[in-house]
């Protein structure tokens, strides 16, 4: 069957969470980190993002196939793979960097978004905070954060915040992993 290629962007905080969260989902073909939605001119780097003074949000860019797993999908398993409900914050990490936010590629991305969002409400007893914006550009990140779980599982953050994303990922959604 011919492959049916899309994009999403999502930032839930760290990106290198939901980078590790997606490489484990069928249909996805890529991840990569980044960085989108900011205000200030040129390419951003790493250091110029964690001082929250720039505007973007660490994002990731994940390439994959609508015919194996669909947005909606996408979605759900971004949903409820870090907190939604927390504004501009991911546990301990603090600032719009770190806010959920879907940036979508199409106005049909952007309507599924909205209804995903709507419907998963129910579950939490915090109000949704997660940003829906059009996709601004998308600036990828240093290399030594492509990848990072995979190359850096002794880390502690990888123990400590990572895994247990990766735990419940696994335990809500094992129908949709590799």
């Amino acid at each position: 069957m011919k492959k049916n290629i899309q994009i999403a962007t999502l930032g839930g905080g760290c990106f290198w969470c939901t980078e590790a969260v997606f490489q484990e989902v069928k249909g996805v073909e890529k991840v990569i980190s980044g960085y989108a939605g900011g205000n200030v001119p040129g390419k951003p780097t790493y250091r110029e993002i964690c001082s929250g003074l720039t505007g973007h949000a660490e994002v990731i860019q994940i390439t994959f196939d609508a015919n194996c797993i669909s947005f909606e999908d996408i979605l759900v398993i971004f949903m409820t793979t870090h907190n939604p409900t927390t504004l501009n914050q991911q546990g301990a990490d603090r600032g719009t960097q770190y806010r959920s936010v879907i940036f979508y590629h199409t106005e049909t991305q952007k309507i599924i978004a909205v209804e995903v969002i709507k419907q998963l409400q129910a579950y939490f007893n915090d109000k949704i905070v997660t940003e829906i914006s059009p996709l601004p550009i998308f600036y990828e990140a240093e290399q030594e954060h492509q990848n990072y779980y995979k190359e850096n599982t002794q880390q502690g953050y990888c123990s400590y915040v990572i895994e247990p994303k990766l735990a419940t990922l696994r335990k809500l959604h094992a129908d949709k992993l590799k």
